[in-house]
């Protein structure tokens, strides 16, 4: 068990307007090489937040700021164990060449409920994006976390 640092905010690099399912999630991260998977023991998110704003559960967590062995999801290696990991569907434009936030209005509201509610819980921990963490070579989650939780009213030092 470790102490919670991090809430990673990430998009699922696909389309613009194309719905993920958490079937596709688990097939891209826990199948095999063989079978076009990554071979990962666990999904890279705990929730995904789909086009709709609704939020799936993808792995269950106690809730609290720790992270223990059962909870580490793989969205940021280096970081999981330390992290938790939410993703919206999205995040490249519709011909795939460029990185793009085409978070909808409710998946921006979605997102906006969520990371609020788990700032009020968990003020100490820091809220960024995937690209944010050292040594990440990703434009992931296509959009500026920091310039956006000012515009919802979270300062972070």
């Amino acid at each position: 068990m470790a102490r919670m640092k991090y809430l990673v905010l990430h998009c699922t690099a696909t389309p613009e307007g194309r719905e993920v399912t958490s079937n596709e999630i688990r097939h891209w991260h826990t199948d095999p090489v063989s079978k076009g998977g990554r071979g990962w023991k666990q999904v890279g998110y705990t929730d995904l937040i789909h086009l709709d704003g609704k939020v799936e559960r993808l792995v269950d967590n106690n809730e609290d700021a720790e992270v223990d062995p059962w909870e580490v999801t793989n969205g940021a290696k280096g970081y999981n164990s330390v992290s938790r990991h939410v993703v919206y569907a999205g995040g490249c434009t519709k011909d795939m060449k460029h990185s793009k936030d085409t978070r909808t209005p409710a998946q921006l509201k979605a997102m906006t409920d969520y990371v609020r509610n788990f700032h009020q819980r968990f003020p100490q921990i820091k809220i960024v994006g995937h690209c944010d963490l050292p040594g990440v070579n990703k434009a992931c989650p296509a959009f500026d976390v920091a310039k956006w939780l000012k515009s919802i009213g979270i300062y972070q030092q």
